[in-house]
């Protein structure tokens, strides 16, 4: 099975990302961490039970070994550029996922372990529109210890021209959040509910 886990708002400065989310959904974002390995940091919100925001940027500074993650070589202003789905199976997703999916990495930022899969040059698979693949192993799931401040994921727009290929291979993320649909390029596209009503990412 596979599900929603978070949605993430990419960008080339995490305090200018931090601003922007925090100024449509009108909640502050909370610490984060490094990932030292991808040479980023980022900053959190709850989305409810089991889902969160993450505002995503490199870290002024680092120099990783090889390409950031999340297509954040190529950062520039705060939008939503990723989205992530748990699953409990790597080795089993990663089989029936396409091969632009990536291979599985174990990483870990103070108490928590997770499995995720990125693709070598860290691009984003189907240009974000197929979803990073993540397993957390210890230590929880984040958004167990983020503030609930009442936002709530109500749907996420996928856009791809191959929505056809695209709906089969997640068929087994059954949500009824999940809009996919045709576009003449991949887009991502998240509706949230805020006590000052619907916001649109």
């Amino acid at each position: 099975m596979m599900e929603i886990d978070h949605l993430a708002v990419t960008c080339a400065d995490l305090d200018e990302g931090a601003a922007w989310v925090e100024a449509r959904l009108g909640v502050p974002t909370e610490p984060g961490g490094r990932h030292d390995r991808f040479g980023t940091w980022n900053r959190l919100v709850s989305l409810g039970p089991g889902c969160y925001l993450e505002v995503i940027a490199p870290e002024p500074g680092t120099r990783p070994a090889g390409p950031r993650w999340f297509g954040l070589e190529e950062a520039g202003p705060p939008r939503l550029g990723n989205w992530i789905v748990r699953v409990a199976d790597m080795a089993a997703a990663l089989a029936a996922a396409p091969a632009a999916a990536g291979r599985p990495l174990d990483l870990s930022r103070g108490p928590f372990a997770w499995t995720v899969a990125v693709p070598p040059d860290g691009s984003l698979p189907w240009g974000g529109a197929f979803p990073t693949l993540i397993r957390w192993r210890e230590g929880g799931h984040p958004a167990d210890r983020l503030t609930d401040r009442g936002l709530r994921l109500i749907a996420l727009e996928v856009g791809h021209p191959d929505a056809a290929r695209l709906k089969g291979l997640l068929a087994d993320l059954r949500d009824s959040r999940l809009i996919l649909h045709e576009a003449d390029r991949p887009m991502l596209r998240a509706r949230l509910s805020t006590a000052h009503g619907e916001v649109v990412l």
